[in-house]
């Protein structure tokens, strides 16, 4: 108890310090803007530092309040056979974030009054720090209540023959490139990223490879892989996550709906456990696009995905403004969801500010800001039977 009271009187000290002096600060600074010396720099450093102490409080609060919305979803983020027969339409999210913080998905969130139990985050295959395991962002989702979804791109050009002595020289690299992957030349690298993935202790989504029957996209494409070799570099990386013991991952097929021959770069029921796919309008945004509607872009492809008898996700979901009705489009979309779509139990969306991966101008996905958009989204999720709504949205 002694320990107890010690500890609370000396927060209430430290923020009393903080608040007495930010009104120092404050005072000093209006006196003395004119004249910037080493003083005024210590005063606008240590006001911003008081600034950032108030951000990371309130930000903390946000995360522990959105921790509580999602306690429906406590007990099924542990199991990921719960989360694959999963009632509920599971919404998420992947955005400009950098790790550290999800402010911008939580912003998302209150826009559309509802919490995210999927965070979706993009990682490249490559060598060195920057292509690791991302603990600390993973660390961040499960804290806040969610569960992590990766995109892995096997992006080849990061690593060194050094270190990989199997690989090809690099400008023969891609070619047949999944080929060199299901060889296992790549294998300590895949290892390292399984062996940190079974420690997260929760389920994680695992895109790996996705849009790989785009010829004009990706190297992994078909323009350097046939689908042969791709399906066996698929199944390759899979069975070395479960030889270290990585069985908490839900691996995730995700082809481009444009270019068909699904059957054909399928890897078997036994290595997928959820078929995904990105629906984007791009509307008149580029040459080579149109308005066109949810329908359009995924319907009518839903009865061959549907075919494979897996739970299905939207990866990436969104619409930008050019060309129609913004609003009028996610309407039509959630319209009778389920019963046009029932296989669909997560619509992840595609919410980045700058996006220049596709255009040849950057653009942006974002609609918090857009009240019609929002308040359209809102209205339609209402709509929807009690049962496959997330319980906060009921």
């Amino acid at each position: 108890m002694a320990s107890f009271k010690n500890k609370s009187k000396r927060l209430f000290n430290v923020l009393l310090a903080l608040v007495l002096g930010y009104f120092i600060i404050y005072g000093l600074t209006a006196v003395s803007k004119s004249s910037k010396g080493p003083l005024g720099g210590f005063l606008e450093n240590l006001g911003s530092f008081v600034k950032d102490i108030e951000h990371d409080n309130i930000l903390g609060k946000r995360e522990e309040n959105r921790e509580k919305k999602l306690a429906w979803f406590k007990d099924q983020r542990k199991n990921k056979y719960a989360l694959l027969k999963t009632k509920h339409i599971l919404f998420g999210a992947s955005d400009d974030s950098k790790g550290a913080s999800y402010e911008n998905i939580i912003n998302l969130e209150d826009s559309l009054a509802l919490t995210f139990p999927i965070i979706h985050i993009y990682k490249a295959w490559g060598e060195g720090q920057a292509y690791e395991f991302p603990r600390n962002e993973v660390d961040a989702i499960v804290r806040i209540g969610s569960i992590p979804m990766i995109t892995w791109e096997p992006w080849l050009e990061k690593f060194s023959q050094e270190n990989f002595p199997k690989i090809k020289a690099l400008e023969q690299r891609n070619n047949h490139g999944l080929l060199s992957v299901a060889n296992g030349d790549y294998d300590s690298y895949i290892k390292e990223w399984a062996i940190e993935a079974a420690k997260v202790g929760y389920p994680i989504y695992l895109r790996v490879g996705h849009e790989m029957n785009d010829p004009y996209r990706y190297p992994w494409g078909p323009q350097n892989n046939d689908p042969s070799e791709f399906i066996a570099a698929y199944k390759h990386v899979k069975d070395v996550f479960e030889s270290v013991g990585a069985t908490n991952i839900i691996w995730v097929w995700s082809p481009h709906l444009s270019y068909g021959k699904f059957q054909e770069y399928y890897p078997g029921t036994e290595y997928v456990d959820i078929v995904a796919t990105g629906v984007l309008n791009y509307g008149t945004s580029t040459s080579w696009s149109d308005w066109w509607t949810f329908k359009e872009i995924f319907g009518n492809y839903y009865e061959s995905l549907a075919a494979f008898y897996k739970p299905i996700m939207i990866a990436e979901f969104g619409s930008l403004k050019p060309g129609g009705d913004r609003a009028k489009w996610f309407a039509d979309t959630f319209k009778d969801f389920n019963t046009k779509y029932p296989y669909v139990n997560a619509i992840l969306f595609f919410h980045y500010s700058n996006d220049g991966t596709i255009t040849y101008k950057n653009v942006s996905w974002y609609i918090k800001d857009d009240n019609e958009v929002t308040t359209t989204i809102k209205d339609e999720l209402k709509k929807w039977p009690a049962y496959l709504k997330q319980p906060e949205a009921e």
